[in-house]
């Protein structure tokens, strides 16, 4: 299990986001836009079609540093946002559509996407979200599950960092990251349990395919869980963020409990599902402004507190891969002005229009 602190793990990340058309109302051009901007982008990262026809995503290579990570994240938006207005179409960094639409969302036209719908019906056609996806490199499927069970307690305050819902539908629905609430709809969703093995953590998956409540494996929806297509453990606890740099910041913050995890031989944390699971509501409705349960207590702290604390357990890992500074700046700064979903509600609180919020998240 234990790995020496100087082993810098590689990383990528993951964003989903809306395509909307000038007026912020979602369009149905996010695989248009999405073959567009393949054509016309260099070869770093990789664009890919999404759930349904709002959405496109974009996702780096295989990274070993934060500039690299940023770098490719602002290339590939700026590729999707320059393939979409040429287009009359904006690419929107949210995490839940700001405007209100009756119809519902136009699945994309693949046989498994068209499957997902017709067997969860207005949950696949309503849980329209856009979410923020970190990979990092583990040594194998039974050292990830360890390494599972140890961060698991910092999941609340990894999904302060990218907080970006605050604003859907038109109106102010009173949480940070109003997606993770619409996302936990789906039954395999939300904060994975201390599994004592790998056995058990297949068992449980093994069960959701008998009871038919995932139809394949790339619908283990767990905030955390292991890739199966790559030798990774997947974060998908997040929004996707309103900026790259909150993105890489919660890619380094999630590689850091990684690599401390793997360098740290101390027994897992008893931490119950259902205590967890409240934590989450919690944290989801704070952000990163509010307040956040603390891992080692329970108690509710700053978040600001929560993160630091994060920052300062991760240090050696963080130092190790040039990381530390980048990680201090990005939570004082998200401290100091706040995140995603703040930015979204200072800008609402003038007007009340949500589409003033979609020209400040697209930059118009």
């Amino acid at each position: 299990m234990n790995q020496p602190m100087g082993d810098v793990l590689t990383f990528g990340i993951e964003e989903e986001f809306f395509v909307v058309d000038r007026r912020g109302h979602l369009s149905h051009a996010g695989d248009d836009v999405v073959d567009a901007a393949e054509a016309a982008g260099d070869d770093q990262g990789e664009l890919q079609h999404e759930l349904t026809r709002h959405q496109a995503e974009a996702a780096t290579d295989v990274c070993r540093t934060h500039t690299e990570a940023l770098r490719q994240l602002r290339s590939l938006r700026g590729d999707l946002d320059g393939a979409a207005r040429r287009r009359g179409y904006r690419v929107l960094p949210a995490a839940a559509p700001l405007l209100f639409d009756p119809n519902p969302p136009v699945i994309t036209p693949n046989p498994r996407y068209e499957r997902m719908a017709e067997h969860f019906g207005a949950t696949a056609r309503t849980s329209l979200t856009c979410g923020c996806h970190v990979h990092v490199a583990i040594p194998d499927k039974e050292t990830g599950v360890q390494v599972l069970n140890r961060i698991r307690p910092w999941l609340p305050a990894l999904l302060t960092v990218t907080a970006n819902s605050a604003i859907s539908d038109g109106y102010d629905t009173g949480y940070c990251s109003w997606r993770y609430q619409q996302w936990s709809r789906w039954p395999s969703a939300g904060p994975p349990p201390r599994f004592a093995s790998l056995d058990e953590y297949e068992s449980i998956v093994d069960g959701w395919l008998r009871a038919g409540s995932i139809l394949d494996r790339g619908m283990i929806y767990w905030d955390v869980r292991l890739s199966d297509k790559q030798p990774t453990l997947e974060f998908r606890i997040a929004d996707v963020a309103a900026v790259p740099e909150d993105a890489v910041l919660l890619g380094v913050l999630a590689r850091g409990l990684v690599a401390t995890a793997l360098a740290d031989g101390a027994p897992a944390p008893h931490l119950s599902n259902e205590v967890l699971r409240a934590q989450m509501w919690r944290a989801s409705r704070e952000g990163v402004t509010g307040c956040c349960p603390h891992p080692k207590s329970g108690d509710l702290e700053p978040t600001k507190a929560v993160l630091d604390d994060l920052v300062e357990l991760v240090a050696p890992a963080l130092e190790a891969a040039g990381d530390l500074e980048f990680a201090r700046e990005g939570t004082a700064r998200l401290a100091a002005e706040g995140g995603g979903a703040d930015r979204q509600r200072r800008r609402f609180a003038e007007r009340e229009r949500a589409e003033d919020v979609v020209d400040l998240l697209t930059g118009d």
